[in-house]
C-alpha cells in the first residue's frame, strides 16, 4: 500500500508517520524539507507513506508524489483558523489535477473546506490527535481498506 500526505505546513503529516510508526509523540518537530519516504508494517499490510514538506515552495512537488499512490492524507490543524481557506485552496487545486482523479482522500473533517465539492472519489473525513493517539487507528483501517478494494 502506498500513501501520500500533504497539507499546509505545520499540519502534523510527519507527526502523524511517527506516530504509525513507532507510536512516539514529539511536541518538537522540524518542518520537513523536500519529502520523506517511510516504510511501515502494520499486522499483514507493508505501507510505504510520502511525507510531503508543506511549505509554498513544495507544493507544487505533492502532485508528482500523489499519482499511483492508494490514498493521499490531507492534513489540517484544526487548531489554526487563520490557514484554513489557504488550506481549503490548496485542497481543491491538488484534487482538479487529471492525474490525480479517482484517487481516495482521508482528511480531517472541517466543513470550512468545502468537501461536497468533491464528487468523483471516495472522501473519508477523521478528526485525530496524535498526542491522545485518538482516531489513527480508525483512520489506518479506512486507508487499509481502500488499498484493498483497488479504487485507485
Amino acid at each position: 500500500m502506498e500513501l501520500t500526505l500533504v497539507g499546509l505546513q505545520h499540519s502534523g503529516k510527519t507527526t502523524f508517520v511517527n506516530v504509525i510508526a513507532s507510536g512516539h509523540f514529539s511536541e518538537d518537530m522540524i518542518p520537513t524539507v523536500g519529502f520523506n519516504m517511510r516504510k511501515i508494517k502494520k499486522g499483514n499490510v507493508n505501507i510505504k507513506i510520502w511525507d510531503i514538506g508543506g511549505q509554498p515552495r513544495f507544493r507544487s512537488m505533492w502532485e508528482r508524489y500523489c499519482r499511483g499512490v492508494n490514498a493521499i492524507v490531507y492534513m489540517v490543524d484544526a487548531a489554526d483558523r487563520e490557514k484554513v481557506e489557504a488550506s481549503r485552496n490548496e485542497l481543491h487545486n491538488l484534487l482538479d489535477k487529471p492525474q490525480l482523479q479517482g484517487i481516495p482522500v482521508s482528511k480531517p473533517t472541517l466543513q470550512k473546506l468545502n468537501l461536497a465539492a468533491i464528487q468523483d472519489r471516495e472522501i473519508c473525513c477523521y478528526s485525530i490527535s496524535c498526542k491522545e493517539r485518538d482516531n489513527i487507528d480508525i483512520t489506518l483501517q479506512w486507508l487499509i481498506q481502500q488499498s484493498k478494494s483497488g479504487r485507485s
